[in-house]
């Protein structure tokens, strides 16, 4: 399997160095040169798989030049070993039709432990023999930076320097964060939003003078390998409601639309994807842009929901260069221009394209909460605010009755203690194994959101090429 830039100017690269990599010299996010297909014995194959193996079949096709099938199941075994359920994403049913795919089950109580448990030990693996040494930088909105940091704490050849919008993630996201306190990990508050620290990131793996001096990758879903494994759950929860035999429909919470491309390559790789309904909060931009075709940028709202609160979507780049014939220099071109003026049109090909797969919704703060109330009073099910925007878009989507609705909960309610309680009057509690993160002596250093501040600090603590 290679790998290509949706720029168009980048190498290709097979899976390795595209895990090692994380962006593309060109600026661009590394795909798959063409998607692997499964046919329907393939997906009814997946029948009655532990998570485990459902992981090694969907994802062999794309390491296939770089891992042994032996090898890619001894590192899913290590990786969802660490998870508190032994299905891993278990499915919770709240009605006839409306579902739960729980994704919180892993050592930091939200969806990303699934991609970064494995990405973590991908790096160990391929880094092993080798002299390099790997320079972490990523930008969370709340729940990436706990996962990576759990994932990568203490390994060897490795420092991890994440950004977090300072005071605008929950109080649980922070100390999952800064209270991790291994000589590799760094944690950085910087004083601006997520955008502000997304953007700071790029230009770091985009600045020849710093990319340079040290081998840079990311933890973020512009990293392929992570987005990769996010697309075994959607195989997983299908398969369980009737797939391949019966189609399934997902609705995802969506921020810097990761997890919900990963679906959109389930789809691409034969799974009977009904629709993906992207939702998402006052931050709307996404929902814009599949209605509208109006991809433009405004001020960044600070919601219950932080890891929504985005107004440059990094993933959705890619959806726009598979629906626009893979033409990477012409994409490149699109791409230039929105990052001058923060503004641009979808192409008809891009916003027709999408529109035979994707749905989606802007769910306000009241309609979160009645979402919350809801589940708690009918299915005695607690939801975190992401995972409510997710079942309120939902129970609105204009599917067939007989589709089943499949939620991504996102995030374990206890991350979000405050709003969960306005909302249902139950305050929910931390796992037993985290339950005295309060306890705990935080780390981190505030930063002014500027590029100098920030790549200053880093070439202090980080390790040369």
């Amino acid at each position: 399997m290679r790998y290509q830039s949706t720029r168009g100017a980048a190498p290709e690269l097979d899976f390795r160095d595209v895990t090692l990599a994380g962006l593309a010299k060109d600026g661009g996010l590394y795909v798959p040169v063409e998607w692997p297909r499964f046919s329907e014995a393939d997906i009814a194959g997946l029948a009655g798989l532990s998570y485990v193996e459902t992981a090694v079949r969907v994802m062999a096709p794309f390491v296939a030049d770089s891992l042994s099938e032996a090898e890619l199941r001894d590192l899913c075994a290590q990786a969802y070993g660490r998870f508190s359920h032994d299905a891993v994403t278990p499915l919770v049913q709240l009605d006839h039709r409306h579902f739960l795919l729980e994704l919180f089950h892993g050592p930091t109580l939200a969806f990303k432990d699934v991609a970064l448990q494995l990405l973590g030990l991908l790096f160990e693996r391929f880094l092993k023999g080798t002299d390099q040494h790997l320079t972490i930088v990523g930008a969370t909105s709340g729940d990436t930076g706990s996962a990576a940091i759990d994932a990568v704490a203490g390994r060897e050849g490795i420092d991890i320097f994440m950004l977090h919008p300072h005071q605008r993630v929950s109080d649980v996201q922070r100390r999952q964060m800064t209270t991790v306190l291994a000589p590799n990990v760094h944690n950085i508050a910087i004083e601006g939003s997520f955008d502000d620290a997304q953007a700071m990131v790029k230009a770091m793996f985009n600045d020849a003078d710093f990319a340079g001096r040290f081998q840079v990758t990311a933890v973020n879903s512009i990293n392929w390998a992570r987005l990769m494994a996010q697309v075994v759950y959607y195989f997983y929860a299908a398969v369980r409601l009737g797939a391949p035999h019966r189609a399934v429909a997902f609705s995802v919470p969506t921020g810097n639309f990761g997890d919900v491309f990963a679906g959109y390559v389930a789809a691409r790789m034969g799974l009977p994807v009904a629709k993906l309904v992207v939702a998402t909060n006052v931050n709307d931009i996404l929902h814009r842009a599949l209605s509208s075709g109006d991809y433009s940028t405004g001020t960044v709202t600070p919601t219950a929901a932080p890891s929504m609160d985005i107004q440059v979507s990094s993933n959705f780049e890619r959806l726009l260069f598979d629906l626009a014939g893979r033409d990477g220099p012409a994409l490149a071109e699109q791409m230039r221009g929105f990052e001058a003026s923060r503004a641009m049109r979808l192409t008809n090909a891009q916003q027709q394209g999408a529109a035979s797969l994707f749905a989606s919704d802007r769910i306000d703060a009241g309609e979160m909460s009645q979402a919350m109330a809801w589940a708690n009073s009918r299915a005695a099910e607690l939801l975190d605010p992401h995972t409510a925007i997710g079942l309120a878009a939902a129970r609105r989507a204009n599917i067939a009755a007989e589709v089943p609705i499949v939620t991504l909960a996102t995030a374990h309610p206890a991350k979000f203690r405050d709003p969960v309680e306005r909302a249902t009057g139950i305050r929910p509690t931390l796992p037993a194994r985290i339950g005295d993160l309060f306890a705990r002596e935080e780390r981190y250093d505030v930063l002014p959101a500027t590029f100098d501040a920030v790549t200053g600090y880093i070439a202090e603590r980080a390790k040369p090429r």
